[in-house]
């Protein structure tokens, strides 16, 4: 059992090395010896767990989509119980999206894919799996829950949970200069707040949403 574990600890810290090394270096650049001392391993020990380069690509990408994935479900969990308000709840969560969204290896699994994808082109089917499908697919959960109990008035959950990541995400490509220059809290929660009043404008049960009250 412990070397079990111990083959799995050190497959693990192989996949987080070479998805660092990648994320500085690109695959090109990136060598196998680099990662290795990422790694805190000795290079015969990479190609014993992960064969060559492009296998250990492909894995790192894949584990660092499925780490990212771990903590997105994790910041929906408040809308299990989102309260009686709602509106805070729901900001509370998109903030906590767009953290994660703009954190360091989020931007840098984006580049990755930017710069990767027409040399691996099957990559973008496993990050989509491992990120924003299955993302949108537990967020419409979420919201079906929130409309079956008389909070929201979605009738297609699943177009909901898009348009509300959509209106979340899709300012920050510009704003951040496609992952370029760093995002503060206090525009992140600026973001967050357009987002939800929007789609609470659309979606929300107007008797049962706490209002936003301008001074």
């Amino acid at each position: 059992m412990t070397t079990s574990h111990g083959r799995i600890d050190k497959r693990q810290a192989i996949l987080r090395g070479a998805f660092a090394v990648f994320a500085r270096q690109g695959y090109a650049q990136a060598c196998v010896q680099e990662i290795a001392d990422e790694a805190g391993v000795a290079k015969p020990t990479v190609y014993n767990h992960l064969t060559d380069k492009a296998t250990l690509f492909k894995h790192a990408v894949q584990e660092a989509a499925q780490l990212a994935l771990q903590q997105r479900l994790a910041a929906l969990e408040p809308l299990a119980a989102p309260g009686d308000d709602l509106r805070a709840t729901i900001e509370g969560v998109g903030h906590e999206l767009l953290r994660l969204h703009c954190d360091e290896r989020s931007c840098a699994l984006r580049r990755l894919l930017y710069s990767e994808i027409t040399r691996f082109p099957d990559i973008l089917d496993v990050v989509l799996e491992s990120g924003p499908h299955r993302l949108t697919q537990a967020l419409a959960d979420r919201l079906a829950r929130l409309t079956l109990s008389g909070r929201l008035r979605a009738a297609d959950p699943e177009r909901a949970a898009e348009q509300l990541l959509a209106l979340l995400v899709g300012p920050l490509e510009a704003r951040s200069r496609m992952g370029t220059r760093p995002i503060d809290d206090d525009e992140l929660w600026e973001v967050t707040r357009a987002a939800v009043d929007t789609f609470l404008q659309v979606y929300g049960a107007a008797d049962r949403i706490t209002a936003v009250v301008t001074p």
